[in-house]
């Protein structure tokens, strides 16, 4: 009997449609619908690393940014990649051939770590071994690899300030065009000043990559054509909706600034550009009770920070000032201004502030009572689990993909098992062979027929080492031509996936996967196995 795909996509297997409208407000949630509670499609689960019972959560957060609103790469990184290039030659002085470039946007993944020294990008499993690496667009050999980051007693720890983590996915543009300029100035040494090596190219696309950011360039872009560059997911109001419904409380905290907070929200919320039979309004704040926007975060998570709280004035941007989010009287005016929407009757908007003024406004009393969700390992995830205790959802859009991958490839995993194996007993024997030859008392026609055994299990083991490794490299190449698999480096997991384990309570796909499961939930992880309980117990 075939094995059938977990929540398999198989014809007698519900497929589940958009429940709902645009403005989610008289349609059933999808849970209490009559497809909830149905088994849910493995691209779609939502995975557990530690126990969370969303009983116990009263408040539910958001980032905006690559969580509520998914970018579309092949749009938006391509608009981020051509206005870098342009900051690069127009205001930094690079060569105008660069305007000639092109980006791949399918070539760079997450996880990666840029060696700025070097030049190389690197990609390292759990134990921070550097398994594959290129300088530039070159692959670095075994030998190179060892030489450079395997020699040392004391393993790097490959953070800032001599390496950088392309830990997002805007970050993919940046990272390809670095390898970019690292191929140029290799190839080109006499067209990039001597002073200018490897780490000053890649602070010199930070700053064109800051650039773009604070003349609003690509906001800009993304305004006047949301529905290029962001996905449309009518799935968000009735997701946000349930949860409000379930009795808990909902908040965004964005590094993102109203004006673009509010045209991203309105798009995703109400199909609403700027321009357009359906303009812009403020509709979509009833589905929060407080947004944050400017939170620089991570540093918004800590309680100590002494950043300002200014309330936002929606219709005009203005900010006013306020008292831990009590509006402050003016000078010359002895009453506070209060806007049209008070703390009981509605959302309030504020910019700035830290995780204390948060707690504040929400009545939040621990923060294990808080879950929030965003797509950024160490802007939202590590640094308000670490030093918080928030509960974490992740959303790592590239798994989609990925648990598909796995399950197609399922036999292919299985043999390359199945190869290992044989790999090691093939090896034992020739370590048998070899310890009989050197201690024992063995005469001459013994010895002529073991040396012979022995040479033909080196030319076995030579031939079984050799497809195990095409095997495993043919794999890996199905994820990704270059990186291979996200969660994987080798037999380990890789760098990304261990910090995917470490600080986010679950993780999934998309945000809208909330939807597919009750608000009550009681998430629970797998078993954990170490290795000795693999041949033991029955899997």
């Amino acid at each position: 009997m075939e094995d059938q795909k977990p929540s398999a996509l198989s014809e007698n297997v519900l497929q589940f449609h958009t429940v709902g409208s645009r403005d989610g407000c008289d349609v059933p949630h999808k849970w209490s619908s009559p497809e909830g509670g149905k088994k849910i499609d493995i691209s779609n689960q939502i995975f557990c690393n530690r126990s969370l019972n969303m009983k116990n959560i009263i408040a539910v957060g958001f980032d905006m940014d690559y969580t509520l609103a998914q970018y579309k790469s092949e749009t938006f990184e391509s608009l981020a990649y051509d206005g870098t290039v342009r900051k690069l030659v127009y205001d930094l002085g690079y060569p105008n051939e660069l305007l000639e470039w092109t980006f791949d946007w399918n070539y760079m993944v997450r996880g990666l770590v840029l060696d700025k020294k070097r030049g190389n990008i690197l990609k390292m499993d759990r134990h921070k071994y550097v398994k594959v690496a290129y300088h530039g667009f070159r692959e670095l050999s075994k030998e190179d690899k060892v030489e450079i980051y395997g020699s040392s007693l004391v393993r790097d720890s490959f953070d800032e300030p001599d390496y950088a983590l392309i830990d997002t996915l805007f970050s993919l543009a940046e990272a390809y065009l670095f390898a970019q300029l690292v191929d140029f100035k290799d190839n080109n040494p006499e067209k990039v000043p001597k002073d200018v090596d490897y780490a000053r190219m890649y602070k010199d696309v930070r700053a064109a990559v800051d650039l773009c950011h604070r003349d609003g360039t690509l906001k800009q872009m993304v305004a006047k054509e949301p529905n290029r560059y962001i996905n449309e997911d009518t799935t968000i109001v009735p997701l946000i909706k349930m949860i409000r419904d379930s009795g808990r409380s909902t908040f965004l905290v964005t590094n993102s600034l109203w004006d673009y907070t509010n045209i991203v929200m309105n798009f995703l919320c109400g199909g609403r550009t700027v321009h357009g039979p359906h303009t812009c309004n403020f509709d979509w704040l009833q589905y929060f009770d407080v947004v944050i926007t400017g939170s620089a975060k991570p540093g918004f998570f800590h309680e100590d920070s002494r950043a300002n709280l200014f309330e936002v004035e929606p219709q005009s941007g203005m900010l006013i000032n306020t008292d831990n989010g009590t509006p402050m009287a003016q000078v010359g005016d002895p009453s506070p201004k209060i806007l049209l929407k008070s703390k009981d009757k509605g959302c309030r908007v504020f910019q700035g502030g830290n995780v204390g003024h948060l707690h504040s406004l929400l009545s939040i009393e621990s923060s294990s009572q808080v879950l929030y969700v965003g797509d950024h390992i160490y802007g939202d995830i590590l640094r308000s689990k670490k030093i918080l205790g928030w509960r974490t959802m992740l959303v790592v859009p590239e798994l989609e993909k990925e648990v598909e991958l796995l399950w197609e490839l399922r036999n292919m995993r299985k043999d390359l098992i199945l190869m290992r194996n044989e790999r090691d007993s093939v090896e034992d024997k020739i370590h048998h062979l070899n310890w009989s030859l050197k201690f024992e008392d063995i005469n001459e026609n013994n010895k002529h027929e073991m040396l012979s055994a022995l040479k033909d299990l080196e030319s076995k083991r030579d031939k079984v080492r050799q497809s195990h490794q095409q095997a495993q490299r043919e794999c890996h190449q199905k994820f990704h031509k270059v990186w291979g698999q996200l969660m994987k480096t080798g037999y380990q997991s890789s760098r990304f996936a261990h910090q995917v384990e470490r600080f986010a309570c679950l993780y999934t796909s998309q945000v809208s996967n909330l939807r597919l499961y009750s608000p009550d939930k009681y998430y629970r992880p797998s078993e954990d196995f170490m290795s000795h309980e693999f041949h033991l117990l029955p899997l």
